[in-house]
């Protein structure tokens, strides 16, 4: 198949390895062909614009912004462009948060390869993608009668701070991976413990155990 009539994929992860393993998994593809990459969110918003790509495969924890962010950004700008988000966190933490911030599916960075290429051919033929676990997860709670869980009302950053603290990680640790100030970070913390009622930090990890935020 000609790079015509190829699908053309660009990959944003803040890791090399994981950038060189996905290009190697799609180099023994005859249709899929990597037309770009970005190793942090502000150059995947920059680059993919002159890639002339069909799908974004996109990770979710990037330094600099958030995935989810850039796929809000990506979706305003291309609609119709197809992202499938990586993670390395398991789908019932952030796979329903994706789906509804637009993406076209999920995938663990643990998925094998036949799946990430058969999730690059289904989304960038229009449909969604979504592994048989997440589905019938999914199922599970179809008809469910129940209010939001309090998690569930926070800010994109605000769920991320609050998985990251219920890991054990610092305020400081958290700003230096996200790239943001401790100032910031506290005041995304302040934020959650509000909007979840809670009162500390202990409470907060509790709460993420109990309803399975974190591993």
């Amino acid at each position: 198949m000609s790079d015509k009539a190829a699908i053309k994929v660009f990959i944003a992860d803040d890791h090399a390895i994981v950038r060189e393993g996905l290009k190697q998994i799609l180099a023994d593809t005859r249709d899929i062909v990597v037309s770009g990459e970005a190793e942090n969110g502000s150059d995947a918003l920059r680059l993919f614009r002159k890639s002339g790509c069909h799908v974004v495969l996109l990770d979710i924890s990037m330094p600099d912004r958030s995935g989810i962010e850039v796929l809000k950004q990506i979706k305003k700008e291309k609609p119709e462009l197809a992202v499938l988000m990586l993670s390395m966190h398991r789908e019932d933490q952030y796979a329903i948060r994706s789906l509804k911030a637009g993406a076209a599916g999920y995938l663990t960075k643990q998925s094998a390869p036949k799946e990430l290429v058969t999730a690059i051919r289904q989304v960038a033929g229009g449909l969604k993608y979504i592994s048989p676990a997440l589905a019938q997860e999914l199922a599970n709670h179809v008809g469910e009668d129940h209010e939001a869980a309090l998690h569930e009302t926070l800010s994109d950053r605000e769920y991320q701070t609050l998985t990251m603290i219920a890991s054990g990680k610092t305020v400081g640790a958290i700003a230096k991976e996200l790239s943001l100030s401790v100032k910031t970070v506290s005041e995304y913390r302040a934020r959650l413990l509000v909007k979840m009622k809670l009162k500390n930090s202990a409470e907060l990890t509790h709460y993420a155990i109990k309803n399975g935020l974190i591993d």
